[in-house]
């Protein structure tokens, strides 16, 4: 799922050849033009700028004939550079567009000062990303590229003829090449899926040749260009080297240069957020028209931004507790929660202010909602889920950064904001408040564990980024709190030749016990409780509830079919279905005796009165379950590492929640498993400390 649904899209024939197009952001917003680069990839290089540059203009890009949604030809007109600028200058026209900023990267640079040379009228602005062109227009012919070699070493496998038998190898290569900083796997992974879109023989089509490059000397180009020029460039760059940008500077010493020391050619993907920011400078995006800004001498509260993960609505209820707790510890405390649905929901009814950005946060509930719709029923491997989302993080991250520059917090306090912990740690200038990091979780883990997983070492690669990120800037974080005990944790290493993940947490983590919402001595009275949650007090009870996703409606459609069955042996049960926030309860089918809800505020009281809970492997409904001394059937997503491995990990420390398996789940083994459980000795299970959100609050509470 992409960050941001283009607000159009289409197809055009501009030059001869089909060209498909995106427009992101309002019509009525200045115009960004982002041109392509070379045919081995397409626009969805741009993946980590668009979200960011539509909330301030309207994005306009395209992909070049050969990849993505343009015509794949093996006409070699497709390929010229002059055609493809002309099919810039189409385009805008094509949307109505006088004159725009325009962006290129790598060969796109080439594009930009052809484009910026031959319609001086039509850019506004031009920004080079790694550039290669200096005297003379890039790449440079490649000798050799036509004719089959003895061996094939480095960049000699840029040949037709490596290519043709071992096309696999060469892009793993050469994007080994654009993204040379540690830990890309993403980047490399993303940029060869792209290039897989086209073929060997449409991109040797974009090597020189004497009719491919622009009619116009690269040195004319540069020296006519009259818009202002900028330049951002990493130094170790191994592609096009910075010394191109360099000695464009030295050719025109009125355009700006900006250096990312360690970046190679990839920077745009790879360091996204300074990226981002100097675009914003360039294109002056970051100066409002009107600001209100209160001198610190005249504040008479504090004020704290609080960023809750909306992957599970448990975070929500344990934030708001430990929120509850500041405030008592901090008189006059104000919270602004930067948050998304369902999350809003929750803080709306606890009548919390809620940041005007939050509704710019591009949606991960439904990125992940969409990665279990292709996983299959009650199926989602979360490591994938959450790889797969690296640019709604990074755009989620730019809306943080424009909360805190405006808000004058005194305090950020995050619960699993993992896209503000990592960009944080990867740009740690930008930290202006003391900032707490809350988690339950820690390590990911491959659920593939055969010989050779690619799945195990990428879960290593991105632990050993984090502990790494930890290590380099220990100063970022200023709380960090496992909500937990370190009993808690999984007993595993992080990964091979990485640190074992209780002892690591234990270095670098304060555990301050679970967090719970409500004290359960106040449901101790269960017929009490279930007089005034409206249920009859002397009917055994069953409540189903899977949190505040679509994923769980496989389950909830299960616990429907086996309820004939249940009520069969126990005519006098009752049974709850909630649905959720986002599950019609019209798509679950309506039985005698099964009470299907929409959204329930408060489902732990309704949990508490429970003989029986069925949900998900989720960890707050669990823990929620286990603090009340209920018995509860507990179903993990299959391939889900945190609810497979680290939950059931912790509930089987406190002997609680008889686990089942999804797959081989029948509604007939569910009856039966619900009879057995149903009113069940919950004696044994472990005892629970109480206290963890004022042990939270009052390590936060010594950053104010």
């Amino acid at each position: 799922m992409q960050a941001m649904t283009p607000t159009t899209s289409g197809h055009i024939v501009l030059e001869g050849f089909e060209v498909g197009y995106e427009v992101s952001g309002n019509d009525s917003s200045p115009a960004v033009l982002l041109l392509p680069t070379w045919q081995i990839v397409h626009s969805r290089i741009y993946k980590m700028q668009v979200p960011y540059l539509a909330r301030h203009f309207r994005v306009v890009s395209f992909d070049p004939p050969g990849n993505g949604a343009s015509e794949r030809s093996l006409d070699p007109r497709a390929y010229e550079y002059d055609r493809l600028v002309d099919q810039a200058v189409g385009l805008l026209d094509h949307l109505g567009i006088a004159a725009a900023r325009v962006i290129g990267f790598s060969r796109g640079a080439d594009y930009g000062i052809a484009l910026a040379a031959r319609y001086p009228e039509r850019v506004e602005q031009l920004l080079l990303i790694a550039p290669g062109v200096s005297d003379d227009w890039q790449p440079q012919p490649n000798p050799g590229f036509w004719e089959p070699r003895d061996t094939y070493v480095g960049w000699e496998k840029r040949n037709i003829h490596y290519w043709h038998g071992h096309w696999d190898d060469w892009l793993e290569f050469f994007f080994g090449e654009i993204f040379n900083m540690p830990h890309s796997t993403k980047a490399v992974e993303d940029s060869i899926a792209w290039a897989n879109e086209t073929t060997p023989d449409m991109l040797a089509l974009s090597i020189p040749n004497r009719d491919l490059f622009p009619k116009l000397p690269a040195v004319e180009a540069i020296e006519s260009i009259r818009c202002p020029v900028h330049i951002i460039h990493g130094d170790r760059d191994q592609c096009d080297p910075i010394a191109a940008s360099h000695a464009l500077i030295q050719t025109r010493p009125d355009w700006g240069l900006i250096t990312i020391e360690g970046g190679g050619h990839g920077i745009l993907v790879r360091e996204p957020v300074r990226v981002n920011l100097e675009i914003g400078r360039f294109f002056n995006v970051d100066q409002p028209l009107r600001r209100t800004w209160r001198r610190a001498t005249i504040r008479d509260t504090p004020r704290a931004l609080f960023v809750s993960s909306p992957i599970g609505l448990g975070h929500v209820q344990r934030d708001l507790a430990i929120a509850r707790e500041l405030r008592r510890l901090v008189p006059g405390l104000h919270i602004d929660w930067l948050a998304q649905s369902p999350v809003t929901t929750v803080l709306k009814q606890a009548g919390e202010s809620i940041h005007p950005l939050s509704s710019a946060l591009a949606s991960e509930s439904a990125h992940w909602e969409a990665e279990a719709a292709r996983s299959g029923q009650h199926r989602m491997n979360c490591f994938y889920a959450f790889r797969n989302m690296d640019d709604i993080l990074l755009t989620n991250f730019m809306v943080f950064l424009e909360a805190t520059r405006d808000g004058a917090y005194d305090l950020w306090i995050g619960d699993e904001a993992w896209e503000v912990d990592y960009f944080l740690h990867e740009n740690p200038e930008l930290k202006t408040a003391p900032y707490a990091f809350m988690t339950d979780f820690l390590g990911w883990l491959p659920m593939d564990r055969s010989p050779g997983s690619r799945e195990a070492y990428l879960t290593s690669d991105y632990n050993a980024e984090m502990i790494e990120q930890v290590t380099r800037a220990r100063r970022v974080r200023d709380r960090a709190l496992y909500i937990g005990d370190y009993g808690d944790l999984v007993p595993e290493h992080f990964g091979p030749g990485l640190p074992f993940i209780p002892d690591w947490t234990r270095e670098h983590f304060d555990a301050v016990g679970y967090v719970t919402s409500f004290d359960p001595a106040a449901f101790r009275d269960t017929h009490a409780l279930r007089q005034r949650l409206g249920y009859d007090p002397d009917s055994p009870l069953i409540i189903a509830a899977v949190g505040g996703t679509t994923i769980g409606r496989h389950l909830l459609s299960k616990v429907v079919d086996a309820w004939p069955l249940i009520q069969r042996e126990r005519p006098d049960a009752r049974c709850v279905v909630v649905a959720g926030p986002r599950i019609t309860t019209d798509s679950l089918s309506h039985l005698p005796g099964i009470d299907v809800q929409p959204y329930v505020h408060n489902l732990h009281e309704h949990l508490a009165a429970a003989d029986l809970g069925i949900v998900q492997g989720g960890l707050s409904t669990t823990m929620e379950l286990v603090v009340n001394r209920r018995p509860f059937l507990y179903f993990p997503l299959c391939d889900h590492c945190e609810q497979v491995l680290h939950v059931a990990h912790r509930l089987d420390r406190y002997n609680a929640g008889r686990r089942m398996d999804y797959d081989t789940t029948t509604p007939e083994s569910l009856a039966t498993a619900a009879l057995a459980t149903l009113g069940s000795d919950t004696s044994g299970y472990r005892a629970f400390e109480l206290g963890g959100a004022t042990r939270a609050a009052q390590r936060i509470a010594e950053l104010l």
